[in-house]
């Protein structure tokens, strides 16, 4: 019985060693297992890298199927005016020029860049004069033409302008005002101020620098001699029956020589501002 009772002691001693072991080993690798951490901190950068990645990617393609947009209705726009053949009354380029778009260039030239001129309109037997055409039926100035000469030039003061062609609702911007009394024909050349069949609702940027830029050109040029002749011709594009010039047609010839020789289409718009034409309001875009 002692025998028996000393090999039942030893053998749960033994057991109780093995089951001690057992749970030691679970528990440490329970430990173990909860000790392992994993970092996603790699794969949050890298996750954000790719959507940023995707974003600018996205901004880019935008930007780019904008700019071939803007450069097809460019090529458009001069495939259309180097086809526009102007006359002495340029209505045939007129249909061709209205339907233009405006793409982010301001002038382009036209048939090019030659007045279209005759021998016959070249002619300094009259001298120098102006001419400026009748307002159509909705009021709307349709062109003018002159010789220019230094004997044409205005030498009293000008006097303010009063005259609101159509399409006239002007509007204060960052700059001064939306719209100016655009002279066809401007003042420096001829005195004609408040005449209204010379005046149209122009853009600040159509009417300077612009339009401005062109003149200039043809006054230095008469100014240099009382013998310079430049035969000249304005036309506002209208589309349709709306109230506001989408551009307007400038052709320049010096009598004589080249120093003076252009026929360009400029678009009357504002950077920043969205004209309706049909009315003349606009809006900030």
């Amino acid at each position: 019985m002692k025998r028996l009772l000393t090999l039942t002691i030893s053998l749960l001693a033994i057991l109780g060693i093995g089951l001690s072991g057992c749970g030691h080993q679970k528990s440490a690798a329970q430990s173990e297992k909860t000790s392992i951490v994993y970092d996603h901190t790699p794969q949050k950068q890298a996750s954000r890298l790719e959507k940023k990645n995707a974003t600018e990617k996205a901004r880019l393609d935008r930007r780019q199927a904008k700019l071939n947009r803007q450069q097809a209705s460019f090529k458009a726009a001069q495939k259309q005016s180097s086809a526009a053949q102007p006359s002495s009354s340029t209505a045939a380029s007129t249909v061709n020029l209205a339907n233009l778009t405006y793409s982010g260039q301001p002038e382009i030239t036209v048939n090019q860049n030659k007045p279209g001129f005759s021998q016959a309109q070249l002619s300094t037997k009259r001298g120098a004069w102006a001419t400026y055409d009748n307002l159509d039926q909705l009021n709307r100035v349709t062109g003018a033409s002159a010789l220019l000469n230094q004997s044409l030039m205005p030498t009293a003061q000008r006097e303010p302008l009063t005259v609101d062609p159509t399409g006239w609702h002007n509007k204060r911007t960052h700059h001064g005002w939306l719209y100016n009394r655009s002279h066809l024909i401007g003042y420096q050349f001829t005195g004609q101020n408040n005449n209204p069949k010379n005046l149209m609702t122009g853009t600040r940027t159509l009417n300077s620098p612009n339009m401005l830029h062109h003149e200039m050109d043809v006054a230095t040029y008469l100014k240099a001699s009382k013998s310079h002749y430049v035969r000249y011709a304005v036309t506002p594009i209208f589309k349709g029956n709306e109230l506001v010039a989408r551009g307007v047609q400038m052709r320049a010839q010096s009598i004589g020589s080249n120093a003076v020789r252009f026929n360009v289409y400029i678009f009357n718009v504002e950077p920043g501002y969205t004209i309706d034409y049909s009315t003349g309001y606009s809006h900030a875009s």
